[in-house]
Order: structure tokens, then C-alpha cells, then sequence
């Protein structure tokens, strides 16, 4: 079963005197904070999720070149024949 976080309400004036020590709560996982001006909800804090593989490099290693791949083919093409 998945624990859902408690999430808390907090108007912004409160938010900015203690912003660090809630980040730290948040950090922990068990509270998210909605953070709201005017009693309205304008942002929220939630923790980080698990960072995700880069995408660049990530196919790295996986192929392996055959042959030479720098020697002309032994088809003609179309566009050499002046089609």
C-alpha cells in the first residue's frame, strides 16, 4: 500500500519566514506544502523525485560496428547515374 504525503496549507508570508526548515520536511517525505496568497493556492512544494538517466550517451557501448564503414558501396545509385 502507498502511503499518501499529509499536505498542508501555507500562506506565503509564513512560507518565506520558514522556507528552509519546511524544504527539510519535505525533503523527508512525509509532508508536501501548498503554498497559497490570499488563500488561494499559487505553489507547491513537493519532494524531488528520482533523478532520470541522461539521454545523451545513454546508448553507449550498445552497438558494434562491422566492416568498413568508410568503403563505397558495391550498389549504384540512382543519383550517380544522373537519373
Amino acid at each position: 500500500m502507498v502511503m499518501k504525503n499529509k499536505q498542508e496549507n501555507v500562506p506565503a508570508g509564513k512560507f518565506k519566514a520558514e522556507c528552509l526548515a519546511m524544504m527539510d520536511v519535505v525533503a523527508e517525505g512525509t509532508v508536501e506544502y501548498v503554498i497559497t496568497k490570499r488563500g488561494k493556492p499559487v505553489a507547491k512544494l513537493v519532494p524531488v523525485g528520482k533523478p532520470s538517466k541522461p539521454v545523451f550517451g545513454c546508448m553507449k557501448g550498445t552497438a558494434k560496428a562491422v566492416g568498413d564503414l568508410l568503403a563505397p558501396v558495391d550498389v549504384a545509385w540512382e543519383a550517380h547515374e544522373g537519373a
